[in-house]
């Protein structure tokens, strides 16, 4: 559920109120090194619809992080093109930078603020008063799982619930695209597994498009409409699957006899492509 949008001013990234369809074509990203430079991506062809949730599986350091950037508007690329289409409007949208929802690996959060605080700390950096941010952010600590925790200071929050302030200050920034970075590698795995079908049923409840990076096989099958399965570096996709299991899924999808026949897929194409050590085929 969104926020009641009171006014323009108060209202973060009304441009980006739909989800917005993603499509990434031949996508190329080198960086300087001694002697030359270190190409980390090379020739990447993604499409995301609007609404969707696509994973991007591969083995670490194979350049997910980077493609997540250059989505972010953080990098550029060295060849290849990004296009964001807002599904409300049918166009091309602007420059993304500050418009779409990051949550990187770690959650970031300033020790020094509360939870609340923490989550419109993007909103006040987008010129938001600080009242205003609160009264946007506040309605959603139910939804968020976070009722009771929005005065807590990060210190007095479980892993799981630094998450999901983490995921909430994204999610404020913006409904139309959610980039997740490997939010949930730090945690055990019992909290990994909580944390997953939370996100599942959020991902319904905001109706974004998501695009995740990881490395865990069996993330990707539970959260997925489709994945695609990067090469190490220099990454590129060497296989696409669709995951057709009904959702609402939950911990108890890893028992769908489909699952495991996802599961030996993705594996195929890892060790197709070289990529062995994955925390997806340890779990």
């Amino acid at each position: 559920m969104r926020p009641a949008q009171q006014s323009r001013t108060a209202t973060p990234n009304a441009e980006f109120s739909s989800p917005i369809e993603v499509r990434i074509e031949g996508l190329t990203k080198s960086f300087p090194k001694e002697g030359g430079r270190l190409q980390v991506l090379r020739d990447i062809n993604i499409h995301v619809p609007a609404g969707g949730f696509v994973t991007v599986l591969g083995p670490s350091g194979s350049g997910k992080s980077t493609l997540l950037g250059i989505l972010a508007g953080l990098e550029q690329p060295d060849a290849g093109k990004v296009t964001l289409t807002s599904s409300e409007a049918g166009i091309p949208l602007a420059q993304p930078l500050g418009q779409i929802g990051y949550m990187p690996q770690r959650d970031l959060l300033l020790p020094c603020r509360n939870a609340l605080d923490n989550a419109v700390a993007g909103l006040e950096v987008r010129g938001i008063s600080h009242a205003e941010a609160h009264a946007l952010a506040l309605p959603l600590f139910n939804e968020f799982g976070l009722s009771g925790f929005a005065h807590s200071y990060p210190h007095e929050l479980s892993g799981g619930m630094k998450q999901r302030v983490s995921f909430l200050r994204s999610a404020l920034m913006s409904r139309g695209l959610m980039l997740l970075d490997e939010p949930f590698g730090g945690l055990d795995a019992i909290t990994r597994a909580s944390m997953q079908e939370w996100l599942h049923d959020a991902a319904g409840r905001l109706g974004s498009t998501f695009i995740l990076v990881t490395h865990d096989v069996d993330e990707a099958i539970t959260l997925s409409d489709r994945v695609y399965v990067l090469s190490p570096r220099p990454a590129t996709v060497v296989g696409t699957l669709e995951i057709d299991i009904p959702r609402p899924r939950s911990v108890d999808t890893i028992q769908d006899e489909r699952f495991a026949s996802y599961r030996r897929q993705l594996l195929e194409m890892l060790r197709g492509s070289g990529s062995m050590s994955l925390a997806g085929e340890s779990r």
